[in-house]
C-alpha cells in the first residue's frame, strides 16, 4: 500500500529552496520534488547522498583508452605493420606520438556514450516510458514537493505546507 503524500505547488524556485529546507528542518520527509529545471542546492536540502557518476565517467574514459591503446598496437604494429613516410611502425611507444588524438578521441568517445546510457539506466528513463510528474505544469513553470504524510498530523502538516509559500496544496492517497 502506498503512503499518502502531500502534494504542494509553488510558483517560484527560491521559494522551493526555502521549503524544503524548512521541510526537512521540522522533521518531515520530502520523498520528491518535481522540477522544470534544475535547482542548485536542492539536492542537499533533500539531504541526497552525492552522485558517483564522476566516478563511473573515469573509469569510462579508462576503458575507452585501454581500447585504443590495444586497437592501434594490434593494428599498426603486429597485424600491418607499414613504413609510412620513412618511419618505420615496429614499437608502439615510438610511434606514440601519432597515436595521441586518436586515444583522445576514443576515451571521450567511451566516456560520453557510456555515460548517458549509465545515466538513462540511473535514471529509469527508458524509451516509450510514461511520464510519472503528477502535474503536467512542473514541466513548465511551476514546482511540486511531495512530503510524505507517514504518522504526522494531516491538517497540521497542511497548513505548515501552506505557511512555506504553497499556492496549492493536495493530499493524495
Amino acid at each position: 500500500m502506498a503512503a499518502k503524500v502531500i502534494q504542494a505547488i509553488y510558483n517560484d524556485d527560491d521559494l522551493v529552496l526555502q521549503a524544503v529546507k524548512q521541510i526537512n528542518g521540522e522533521n518531515y520527509y520530502v520523498s520528491e520534488v518535481f522540477s522544470p529545471f534544475p535547482i542548485h542546492g536542492l539536492d542537499k536540502a533533500m539531504g541526497l547522498a552525492p552522485t558517483r557518476l564522476a566516478i563511473t565517467s573515469f573509469l569510462y574514459g579508462l576503458t575507452g583508452l585501454t581500447v585504443a591503446i590495444l586497437m592501434m598496437n594490434f593494428i599498426m604494429i603486429q597485424d600491418w605493420p607499414q613504413n609510412i613516410g620513412g618511419k618505420p611502425s615496429f614499437s608502439f611507444f615510438d610511434n606514440m606520438p601519432t597515436f595521441i588524438p586518436i586515444m583522445f578521441e576514443l576515451t571521450v568517445f567511451f566516456a560520453a556514450h557510456l555515460m548517458v546510457i549509465t545515466f538513462y539506466m540511473r535514471s529509469k528513463i527508458w524509451p516509450f516510458k510514461k511520464a510519472e510528474n503528477p502535474d503536467p505544469r512542473t514541466t513548465d513553470d511551476h514546482f511540486c514537493v511531495e512530503v510524505e504524510v507517514a504518522n504526522h498530523n494531516e491538517e497540521a502538516l497542511v497548513k505548515f505546507i501552506k505557511d512555506t509559500g504553497a499556492s496549492e496544496v493536495k493530499l493524495i492517497d
